[in-house]
């Protein structure tokens, strides 16, 4: 970073009058350390399964593309980590540096996020799932409590089961103190009679097909305080299982990961059985969700509730379009009119289940405005500091109804997308010198959509933190009178 650059961050940061909630930065776990608490839990051997999943990009390097393929793998990451800065590198191993060095950052509090982490979730075999997710939940209560002040770590939480999930939820708040959790946002599950083949998957995002499974996963969240936030990656699923360019499977895949749990968990009526919660995609950026916010409203008025009635097969005049066929149709189409049944049946069959008709009945809406609701309140979108399309968040005139989103600031230092941690807050106050965000969206994006999302289920989340007085301030306003 030059020294102009540093004059200006010191300068920006020092005009702002709100503190900045990085709300998903990353640590990067120091493995070994990580490796003696799942010994400690489960012994040497379950240790030893989790080094072959840490070293499969090596282990498998010599295998062909199509065994690869049919083992499930793609290209994952390489070189992941800013390693010209040392520092910056240091600061992601170590809590304490990253408390210390986030003034100069720009940042007043971040919620870290894992990186090795984050796959644990998703192993296969349940002992090693269960005993890695606990053996990393250790490691981050025990690296980052002595620096609560500034930072707070977020638990990672399995979910091939709600018991499971539970299981978890309670040993991460209740007795390691955590506060924050990152919630697998979809379990791949082998496909009936696939056998072991594990490129056979299907994703279980959740979602409509049974829209109760999991209540009592987000009931549990509601009654520890704790706000679901999802963090998976979609690298693996259909196009992005390149063998050879991991660029071609990142791009856009925390978005689409983001995209199948938040529109599983809309359809299947989570957040409206639950309205206290808020939840938050993270990473993907907020593009993919006025996409989606506009998409679902389009839906709707078209297909939700009675709307769907107007694509009735019954409603079609058999007399008038017979008429209008004799009149109007090639001599192919007059010629086999007595098939005019069957040509109108395909994608437009009368028997279809009446009880399946409206596929948003699970949601409970009385209107579009529903919808508007739910992504302008409960859904929280979190973007890298130097993603153009954060400003489609704030975009009143573009998003339907006038809906702002919820997005939130997230550096994702600590990993290869940021070279210099101290740049982020510039790259994100870049669209408030393009005039493409208000000095008031800003303070939402790096403040007050952060604040409110963890507050939201847990009013003392920011207790005994650099930014406790300004998020109570926030919450309660002083009275004008």
């Amino acid at each position: 970073m030059s020294s102009a650059d540093h004059s200006k961050l010191e300068r920006i940061r020092s005009a702002l009058p709100h503190p900045v909630i990085d709300a998903d930065g990353h640590l990067v776990e120091f493995l070994p350390a990580v490796r003696d608490q799942l010994v400690d839990l489960a012994g040497e051997d379950l240790a030893k399964d989790l080094d072959t999943v840490f070293n499969a990009a090596r282990l498998t390097r010599d295998l062909d593309a199509d065994t690869r393929r049919g083992l499930g793998l793609f290209r994952m990451s390489w070189w992941a980590f800013p390693t010209a800065n040392t520092m910056d590198r240091a600061a992601a191993l170590m809590p304490g540096l990253m408390a210390e060095r986030l003034p100069e950052i720009g940042i007043d509090f971040a919620i870290l996020y894992p990186t090795f982490g984050l796959t644990v979730p998703h192993i296969d075999d349940p002992a090693l799932r269960q005993a890695a997710c606990r053996a990393f939940n250790r490691y981050y209560a025990e690296t980052c409590a002595p620096h609560a002040h500034r930072l707070t770590p977020a638990a990672v939480i399995p979910m091939h089961s709600p018991e499971e999930a539970i299981e978890e939820l309670d040993y991460a708040v209740k007795t390691l103190g955590l506060r924050a959790a990152t919630l697998a946002g979809y379990v791949a599950r082998p496909l009936p009679g696939a056998g072991e083949l594990r490129a056979a998957r299907w994703i279980d995002s959740f979602g409509p097909d049974d829209p109760k499974a999991y209540d009592a996963v987000w009931a549990h969240c509601q009654a520890l305080g704790i706000t679901p936030t999802f963090h998976s990656s979609a690298m693996g699923w259909g196009s992005r299982v390149s063998q050879s360019s991991y660029v071609f499977n990142h791009i856009g895949n925390f978005a689409t990961a983001g995209e199948a749990t938040c529109r599983s968990l809309f359809l299947a009526g989570v957040p409206q059985r639950f309205p206290d919660l808020g939840f938050a995609f993270l990473e993907g950026g907020v593009g993919w969700g006025a996409n989606l916010y506009a998409d679902l409203v389009g839906h709707y008025e078209k297909r939700g509730g009675g709307s769907v009635s107007q694509f009735d097969p019954a409603n079609v005049d058999r007399a008038k379009l017979s008429e209008l066929l004799a009149k109007y149709g090639s001599p192919g189409l007059v010629r086999r009119q007595d098939r005019l049944d069957d040509a109108l049946r395909l994608l437009s069959d009368p028997d279809e289940d009446p009880a399946t008709l409206d596929e948003f009945r699970h949601c409970d809406l009385s209107g579009p405005e529903d919808i508007r609701r739910i992504f302008a309140e409960q859904f929280f979108f979190g973007c890298e500091a130097d993603d153009p399309m954060n400003a489609v968040a704030f975009d009143t005139g573009l998003n339907p109804m006038g809906a702002r989103l919820r997005a939130l600031f997230s550096s994702d230092i600590g990993h290869w997308d940021v070279p210099d941690m101290r740049g982020v807050l510039l790259e994100a106050w870049e669209l408030v010198e393009r005039d493409q965000l208000s000095e008031e969206d800003f303070r939402a994006f790096t403040f007050t959509n952060a604040a409110a999302l963890f507050s939201r289920n847990n009013p003392e989340f920011f207790a005994d933190t650099a930014v406790e007085a300004a998020v109570r301030a926030e919450a309660d306003p002083p009275s004008s009178t």
